[in-house]
């Protein structure tokens, strides 16, 4: 424990804290201020601190040479979230690839070398502090000048308002029975059989919070969507 707390441990703590500080502001201010995804933030944020630890001790192993072992390990990180049960939309899957990458880089810089001594010796924080600055700023330019939608995936009964013709009493109909402004309409799957479409509607409000907007159907009927 001693050996542990005089390589440094101190230090790394303190990256620790501000790499969670940075994570936390960015899913706080900037991702769930807009998406309103609770189960999301507690993926964010607990994906954070285990990636982390995790980076730390496998790089302190090794006396902070980025070893095969660690690059595999690295590697097997971001293969896992590829098996995963739900789709997960492509806003949230680069703020979980954005709160990774912070938490590898926090964790490699407090053990990047060694010392004459033995101590382990990182990146200087104001170092780490320029990288946030400069992700954190390139989130809000681009959140504020790509505006962002929402989107609802719905299967739709009346297909007779599917046609190109009849798009302005389809986008009528819809915000009459949703309660929203539709920005945008796409016609995915059609089924005659049962008189349903699939269809993709961006709107101009917040998302659906924590409840999963997602259709049980196979993945060929909404590709195009």
């Amino acid at each position: 424990m001693q050996d542990l707390f005089s390589a440094g441990f101190g230090e790394t703590l303190l990256r620790f804290v501000l790499c969670i500080s940075v994570n936390w502001g960015i899913v706080q201010f900037l991702y769930f201020k807009k998406s309103k995804r609770r189960d999301f933030y507690f993926t964010f944020i607990i994906i954070s601190v285990a990636i982390y630890f995790l980076v730390y001790l496998m790089m302190g192993m090794d006396r902070g040479k980025a070893t095969m072992g660690v690059g595999l390990g690295l590697f097997g990180i971001f293969s896992i979230m590829r098996y995963r049960t739900d789709t997960m939309p492509v806003r949230e899957m680069t703020y979980l690839f954005v709160v990774v990458c912070l938490s590898v880089v926090h964790a490699m810089a407090s053990s990047m070398g060694v010392d004459d001594n033995g101590k382990m010796v990182g990146t200087p924080l104001p170092e780490l502090l320029v990288i946030d600055l400069i992700v954190i700023a390139s989130i809000i330019i681009f959140e504020r000048t790509l505006k962002y939608n929402a989107t609802k995936l719905i299967q739709y009964d009346r297909i007779e308002l599917i046609k190109p013709e009849k798009r302005d009493e389809l986008i009528a109909d819809l915000e009459q029975r949703l309660g929203i402004k539709v920005i945008d309409v796409k016609i995915g799957a059609v089924d005659f059989l049962r008189d349903m479409a699939i269809i993709r509607v961006s709107y101009d409000g917040e998302s659906a919070g924590d409840i999963e907007n997602s259709i049980k159907i196979r993945n060929s009927e909404y590709a195009n969507v």
